[in-house]
């Protein structure tokens, strides 16, 4: 079987190294060890040293020095549209503090959730505007490195 032993970020490895795709949605872009199919059906082993958060355009080293190019799936999500700065930071902290992963959309007072129709509910009761869209995902990593899917890396309490 192949193996993936590690990984280079989107413009760090040459084009002409890739052999193959493998398209994976926001959460399964969060792997240490794992046997995937790339996006012909052939299967590898992802065998990486730790778990890493896995970008659109990141590669994927095979022991033979050929790449395959991690793509993000389309998924379920909720664009949400904000009126001004103010506005964005107010539902920016709501969503925070419930800690879900969120991405921000440079130069336009958006942001970008997996879809949850409580979640929208709860933004379009703080005046934003919540869509239902088909999309990549790519949210922020945060202050602990990786975005949230598996905790967020420290403890409180509520």
């Amino acid at each position: 079987m192949r193996r993936a032993g590690k990984f280079v970020h989107d413009g760090t490895w040459p084009a002409e190294k890739q052999v193959g795709t493998v398209t994976l949605a926001y959460i399964d872009r969060h792997r240490r060890r794992i046997v995937l199919a790339d996006d012909m059906g052939l299967d590898f082993l992802l065998d990486l040293p730790d778990a890493v958060s896995l970008g659109h355009g990141d590669g994927l080293v095979l022991d033979d020095g050929s790449i395959i190019k991690v793509m993000a799936a389309n998924e379920d999500v909720a664009d949400i549209e904000c009126t001004d700065a103010a506005h964005l930071a107010r539902v920016a902290w709501h969503l925070g503090n419930r800690h879900l992963p969120v991405e921000i959309i440079p130069d336009e007072l958006r942001m970008r959730i997996t879809w949850d129709h409580v979640i929208a509910a709860m933004v379009e009761g703080l005046g934003a505007k919540a869509t239902r869209a088909r999309a990549p995902f790519h949210p922020e990593g945060g202050a602990y490195g990786t975005a949230g899917a598996y905790g967020h890396g420290h403890g409180h309490a509520h």
